[in-house]
């Protein structure tokens, strides 16, 4: 892990050119933080993301006190509290021992021999047991932040790949598949173990070989390896080796032909139809192999079909269930009732609508007779401004009686016993007759206006 001055110059803070300041940083912790916080808490904030940023520029997701020592080299001089730092971090779960990260793996893993994960770590444990506080400097350490960024990232490439449809991939596919993100074998293990903590992946040992399953997308959780998986896992490695032999045997079958075009020219002819026969016997068997590879490849797209119509028959399930849990209580006779009651109401509606429309109108009596009345009023009454105005409308004009064609309609007899019957002494009566003539004259001069307007 060591790199050179230039490099890692590059990527130290501007703190590392100040002697004064780093010798600070260089020199050893007081006993108890309580003597100097200040003087403890400047050179954990330094020295903890200056760690991390170191582990994560070179690729690697764990660190040891030797490592760092001759990483943090400057002038000769190593950094006598990076020990005091490591404690530091593990308390604040910044690190951890591969001995405790790696304690909670299952059978598994056990079967995969993953025991070098566990024996190094065993000399922090002697040192605890014998009353030691000292960092071994071998002891690896596991930095909590990058591992989880290798885990997410492994994830995320083997869902983007082909082998995404595969149930389980063999270590050897994954660790190809894995060269970009973990450069060695104990990089990827540790991400292996990460994603199993977050449920993401199993393992397993199958006749000597190891395999890994991963949750698909969607799955909260990847199930355990079970005997389809295997069988899959069988058909698909049967699949792979199959095609690789069809494809050799092809090759040594035109291998054949041309070697008997050759001594054909050469005129070995018995020579040549012995390369001839075996290239017919190589295409013979390669003829099997293809039969039998398709027929591996139809039982795996049955089983991808039979996967299918299982997920699909799930859903129905599932459908039904909630069509249950949302139909309960409902039923013909209940919807029928609702309907019946919704039109009842819709019914009294519209009546109490007709009624507060016609209701405040109508008096009870016809409208038609209401109209019949109101014509023979205006047959019979002569409005008073209208005589009054000279106005005369023409319903007014033809409610009018019609003007006869004699005289008045008074004869010169009936005026003069009128006449006659008004004497000077009788003063009611003559104002009686005063009257009567005032009322027969207005009646005259009305008919006369008339006759005149016409």
């Amino acid at each position: 892990m060591s790199v050179s001055v230039e490099k890692r110059d590059a990527w130290f803070p501007p703190d590392w050119e100040d002697d004064e300041r780093m010798a600070f940083l260089f020199s050893a912790f007081k006993e108890n933080r309580d003597v100097d916080c200040t003087d403890w808490d400047g050179k954990i904030d330094f020295w903890s993301p200056l760690i991390i940023d170191h582990c994560r520029r070179h690729g690697s997701v764990c660190v040891s006190l030797q490592e760092l020592n001759e990483s943090f080299r400057r002038k000769g001089s190593v950094p006598l509290g990076l020990s005091t730092v490591l404690q530091s971090m593990i308390r604040n779960e910044k690190v951890q021992k591969e001995s405790d990260f790696a304690a909670n793996v299952d059978s598994g893993w056990l079967s995969w021999g993953v025991g070098l994960l566990l024996v190094r770590p065993l000399k922090w444990t002697l040192s605890a047991l014998l009353g030691s506080g000292r960092v071994p400097l071998e002891e690896s350490f596991v930095v909590i932040d990058l591992v989880k960024e290798k885990a997410a990232a492994l994830l995320a490439a083997y869902r983007a790949s082909p082998l995404a449809t595969h149930s389980l991939l063999s270590f050897q596919e994954l660790r190809v598949l894995s060269s970009h993100i973990c450069p060695d074998e104990s990089s990827l293990c540790l991400a292996l173990l990460q994603l199993q903590r977050e449920k993401h992946v199993t393992v397993s040992l199958h006749e000597g070989e190891k395999l890994v399953k991963f949750s698909q997308a969607g799955q909260g959780r990847v199930p355990p390896v079970s005997e389809v998986d295997l069988g899959i896992y069988q058909l698909q490695r049967s699949e792979k080796l199959l095609e690789e032999r069809v494809e050799v045997l092809g090759q040594e079958a035109e291998k054949c032909k041309q070697q008997a075009k050759s001594l054909l020219k050469e005129g070995k002819k018995s020579q040549a139809l012995r390369c001839l026969r075996g290239s017919k016997r190589v295409e013979k068997k390669a003829d099997r192999l293809f039969a039998q590879l398709e027929t591996v490849k139809g039982i795996l797209d049955r089983i991808a079909n039979s996967q299918t119509d299982r997920l699909v028959m799930q859903a129905y399930q599932a459908g039904v269930a909630a069509l249950r849990i949302s139909l309960k209580g409902v039923t013909v006779e209940r919807a029928e009732n609702l309907v019946d009651q919704i039109q009842e109401l819709c019914d009294t509606q519209d009546e109490v609508n007709q009624t507060l429309a016609s209701g405040a109108l109508d008096s009870g009596e016809d409208s038609e007779e209401l109209e019949e009345e109101l014509k023979s009023l205006l047959e019979k009454t002569i409005p008073d401004n209208d005589v009054k105005t000279g106005i005369l409308d023409a319903d007014f004009v033809q409610s009018l009686p019609s003007v006869p064609d004699s005289s008045l309609g008074i004869t010169d007899e009936e005026l003069d016993r009128e006449l006659s019957r008004l004497t000077v002494s009788d003063t009611g009566s003559f104002t009686l007759s005063l009257l009567v003539i005032f009322e027969n004259i207005s009646k005259i001069l009305i008919l006369f206006f008339c006759t005149y307007q016409y």
